[in-house]
């Protein structure tokens, strides 16, 4: 009689409302607003219990999840392969700014991120691999553990379309990642040693 796979849940949390609102930022590394602060809190008021908490390097990612392990008792793991993909030159430009300045490159962008990334930024497929061997390396460390996400769209987005196999392409332009959303990835793994990946859950509690 085989025992059953042990798994592994991880919630994703998109960060909230950073100062300075809605703009294409990247990697530049604004705090949350009081807003921003506020949907975090309400996101996990559920009284979930985590046995981790693991964050992107970005402070408005870390200053949360700093914050939610302290405030537990559990172990927090910084992780810089989960900050949000680069976006270059367009870091800090609302939507309208880019193309007004840049036309019809931000279109291509959404459409081919590996063929026309941003100027000076990271292609799709750089990302993809960056946040995907984050995601391996430490889903091995704190395997069998419920562990708090909290990360940047973009990653989450990656993080999906790694796991379960997915276009990353089709889930950076057509998945939908408010601030503080949450979502629930469960792990398992299978009597051969292959990792099966579900979506539980996503932008719910």
């Amino acid at each position: 009689m085989h025992m059953q796979p042990s798994a592994t849940l991880v919630d994703l949390l998109r960060h909230g409302q950073p100062v300075g609102g809605q703009m294409y930022r990247g990697r530049r590394d604004d705090p949350l607003s009081p807003l921003g602060w506020e949907q975090m809190r309400r996101a996990v008021a559920d009284g979930t219990h985590w046995d981790a908490v693991l964050s992107s390097s970005l402070e408005r990612c870390r200053a949360f999840a700093e914050e939610v392990g302290h405030g537990r008792g559990i172990p927090v793991y910084e992780e810089p392969g989960f900050v949000e993909i680069s976006f270059g030159h367009w870091e800090g430009m609302k939507t309208e700014e880019i193309l007004a300045r840049y036309g019809k490159a931000l279109g291509a962008f959404w459409l081919d991120g590996d063929a026309n990334p941003p100027p000076g930024g990271e292609t799709v497929s750089d990302f993809h691999q960056r946040v995907g061997a984050a995601w391996d390396r430490w889903l091995e460390r704190l395997w069998g553990q419920h562990v708090l996400l909290v990360c940047h769209g973009g990653v989450i987005r990656t993080v999906l379309s790694h796991a379960l196999g997915l276009s990353p392409a089709h889930m950076l332009s057509r998945l939908e990642v408010p601030y503080a959303c949450r979502s629930r990835v469960r792990v398992t793994r299978r009597p051969d040693g292959e990792l099966l990946s579900t979506l539980v859950s996503h932008g719910s509690r």
